[in-house]
């Protein structure tokens, strides 16, 4: 059996494909978006009419390979990715994503698992490399079988600039003035802000706090953290939000990095942290009828976080396992801080993230951290104080880590920094280490991804 056979047949699908028919009716949905991420971020998919949701949620859609990498090409007019002579991959659709568009309620969407052709000669329905969410949602799935349900759960604090438009239709300047926390240039922006959470909320989204930033019309609106592909999935739908937003006020929602010079960059810090246990608890956001399945309204709560440090000091940094970890991770900077967020039962480690550099697009940040990692005689690897080094036990302890790890002793002229160099403890973890680093590098690809996509 393939891997898409199985995908298709897998327990309790067909029950919730019925279900996705139910809600359809009663929503008066007759038009439904097919999509999926593509390795840059950029939301890509087919839409077909709701008639035609049982044969597609069995059979799937079919698109060429390219469409993975946005059918871009590249400086020599080259199809990135695949060539014109590629196969066409399959799309399957997984119905606990189903949810109203609330800016047109006729329409709904549903995010989509990929596979390689059924007629490929090597592999035929095999999942989709290229397909990053697939990829996410398969390591994620793996290391809570592998290690007894631990998980990984992730939040964001998405910034963005909303831009006016000249007569052409071009961007021309920030909605504000470049004022951090004023309520004043939030104020001028509540129209815009206000919509975008009335939109969030009808589509499985907990907003839970929001800001004017430091740059023209930079806002930040957050929601709530969970699961690392759930995120994933929120923000892809956050920036759909602001571009239906955008249309109705005549705005530009920018998620460019740096469009302006001179101020702040849209910059995206990441907070996760490893948990074990916790319950699906629905959220039903204030809808009196849940405008999608309820797995998209569906938060996991409670169970333990192995990501503090023994004696709960939330601004002490994290141990030399941990580092490890993140090290892996493209894009993020170890040497930030644990955050206490209001968002959440506790702290999480704090990344922030800029098109591969760290700090949110702060590159003198990043400049004085790399003269400092020359000060300390390494590359790429800081010594700290003995103060910075605690253990999390309860981390260790699920990674298989029996605790014996060894660390070189600091230096009286080493600068305070978050990494620590350490030698390989003893006993069979490196495959452990390998699973939880492909896990944080999938959750923050994927949600960096869908955070720098939009247009």
């Amino acid at each position: 059996m393939t891997d898409l056979e199985s995908f298709v047949r897998k327990d309790g699908r067909a029950e919730l494909v019925r279900e996705v028919r139910s809600r359809i009716k009663d929503l008066g949905i007759t038009y439904l978006y097919y999509q999926f991420v593509s390795v840059t971020g950029r939301i890509m998919g087919k839409g077909i009419p709701a008639d035609h949701w049982e044969s597609v949620a069995e059979r799937g859609f079919q698109l060429v390979y390219g469409s993975t990498a946005n059918l871009f090409v590249d400086r020599s007019k080259n199809y990135i990715g695949y060539g014109p002579e590629a196969w066409e991959l399959v799309g399957i659709p997984e119905p606990e994503t189903f949810c109203q568009l609330h800016w047109d309620k006729r329409v709904a969407r549903v995010y989509c698992t990929l596979f390689r052709g059924r007629e490929e000669p090597e592999n035929p329905g095999g999942y989709l490399g290229s397909d990053f969410r697939g990829n996410l949602r398969r390591v994620q799935e793996q290391f809570m079988r592998d290690h007894d349900g631990l998980h990984l759960r992730h939040g964001c604090e998405p910034e963005m600039m909303w831009l006016k438009l000249d007569e052409k239709g071009g961007p021309a300047g920030g909605y504000s003035k470049p004022f951090c926390y004023h309520i004043n240039q939030f104020e001028s922006l509540r129209p815009i802000f206000l919509r975008v959470i009335e939109y969030s909320r009808q589509m499985g989204l907990d907003m839970i706090q929001g800001d004017h930033e430091d740059a023209p019309g930079q806002l930040e609106l957050n929601f709530m953290f969970d699961e690392a592909l759930r995120t994933a999935d929120r923000l892809t739908t956050y920036r759909q939000i602001c571009a239906a937003v955008g249309r109705e006020f005549n705005v530009l929602p920018c998620f460019m990095c740096k469009p302006f010079m001179g101020v702040s960059a849209n910059g995206c810090h990441h907070n996760i942290s490893v948990w074990r246990g916790g319950e699906e608890e629905l959220n039903e956001l204030g809808n009196a009828s849940l405008p999608g399945l309820k797995q998209a309204f569906s938060y996991r709560k409670g169970g333990k976080n192995l990501f503090m440090p023994e004696d709960n000091d939330p601004r002490v940094p994290p141990e030399a396992v941990v580092d490890q970890l993140l090290s892996h991770i493209d894009g993020v900077d170890p040497r930030c801080t644990l955050s206490e967020q209001a968002v959440g039962e506790s702290p999480r480690r704090r990344a922030d993230v800029q098109r591969g550099f760290p700090l949110a697009g702060k590159p003198e940040i990043f400049q004085r951290s790399l003269e400092l990692d020359a000060a300390a005689g390494h590359e790429g690897t800081r010594g700290g104080r003995e103060s910075d080094r605690l253990v999390f036990p309860d981390l260790r302890a699920a990674l298989g880590d029996d605790g014996a790890a060894e660390q070189d002793a600091p230096g009286e002229d080493q600068p305070l920094g978050l990494r620590t160099r350490f030698r390989q403890p003893p006993g069979d973890h490196r495959g452990v280490q390998a699973a939880a680093r492909n896990l944080f590098r999938g959750g923050i690809r994927q949600s960096f991804r869908a955070w720098t996509g939009c247009r």
